[in-house]
């Protein structure tokens, strides 16, 4: 999960820049070109993309798969072989999407794959986008307004996560109920600015952020599939990361009722259902938080990886036999 922060770096002449408008029912756009300094172009600034924008991406994909799917994926640290169980492929690089990020953290591969899950036509994103790599958090959460736009109607979105709960073990798989919105509690929402009606409402509820039926497929699918065992449920909380959390702040995302910890996910929850997407949630426990000052443990990346690589194939089962209850 760790990765420098780029550099601010001037714009190329050759990126592409949506239009910026001065009447009062317009917004300010960002750059959504998908040159290769889309880090260093993609700021921490208040900007958004227009529906424009998102509508151009959209298109260019129908255009460019017969694929219509109305379930998405988005694949956490190491999660991305979820998109390699897919039959009837079609593979697209974030390079060369138009106006798409591009991912530069270890074990996120940087494509969207669409095809067919257990014959269920789904779309896959092997590796997400987070506040770290420089990306503002209209980037962050560029894909989900994209899905939206190609008729998806359910989200299921992976994570890596740091164990906060005292009862989970290192392997085991966390349920969304819930989550703590940190980013969003300094002001770092992806709602914040001009509120276009045709993605959704000025003040979507939150309560319902993740789907009841979904989660009891879940747990139904995982009884089934003999992964109850290690099936848990609990408060995910975002983080902007790219440090992991000191132990003063593990103990205080406890106090406050947070079971497990990352630095993902919540941004594209909150965009998904605002456009009235269907969530399920589901973090990989990678590692325990580290609590106690006398302890020589150290949170890092490749103890991440290596646990993901560990759980990989129950999670894939997991997930392929629940897509086709959806």
């Amino acid at each position: 999960m760790t990765s420098a922060t780029p550099s601010a770096a001037a714009e190329p002449p050759s990126a592409r820049k949506a239009p910026v408008r001065n009447d009062t029912n317009s917004i300010l756009s960002v750059d959504c070109s998908h040159s290769s300094t889309d880090m260093e172009a993609a700021s921490s600034s208040p900007s958004q993309c227009s529906y424009d924008d998102y509508k151009e991406t959209a298109d260019w994909l129908l255009e460019n798969t017969k694929q219509r799917p109305k379930v998405a994926i988005i694949c956490g640290s190491g999660l991305g072989g979820l998109a390699d169980l897919l039959d009837d492929k079609n593979v697209f690089p974030y390079k060369g999407i138009p106006r798409f990020p591009t991912s530069t953290v270890p074990g996120h591969a940087g494509q969207l794959v669409f095809g067919k899950l257990r014959g269920r036509e789904c779309v896959c994103m092997q590796g997400r986008f987070h506040f770290y790599e420089g990306y503002n958090i209209h980037m962050v959460t560029y894909p989900v307004r994209v899905f939206f736009l190609l008729g998806v109607e359910t989200l299921l979105v992976t994570n890596a996560a740091g164990g906060l709960n005292g009862s989970y073990s290192v392997g085991d798989i966390m349920l969304i109920k819930d989550h703590i919105n940190m980013p969003g509690f300094a002001g770092q929402n992806p709602l914040c600015g001009h509120n276009d009606e045709r993605f959704g409402v000025r003040f979507p509820c939150m309560s319902d952020a993740y789907d009841h039926q979904l989660m009891a497929l879940a747990k139904q699918t995982a009884e089934e599939q003999d992964c109850d065992g290690f099936l848990q449920e609990g408060v995910y909380c975002m983080l902007a990361g790219p440090t992991y959390e000191t132990i003063a702040e593990c103990r205080v995302l406890q106090i406050l009722g947070a079971d497990a910890v990352g630095m993902s996910t919540v941004p594209e929850v909150v965009v998904a259902r605002h456009c009235g997407l269907r969530v399920l949630g589901l973090s990989l426990i990678t590692n325990k938080v580290v609590t106690d000052y006398d302890s020589n443990e150290k949170a890092n990346h490749e103890e991440v990886l290596k646990t993901t690589q560990r759980r990989t194939e129950d999670l894939q089962r997991l997930v392929s036999h629940l897509i086709t209850k959806i």
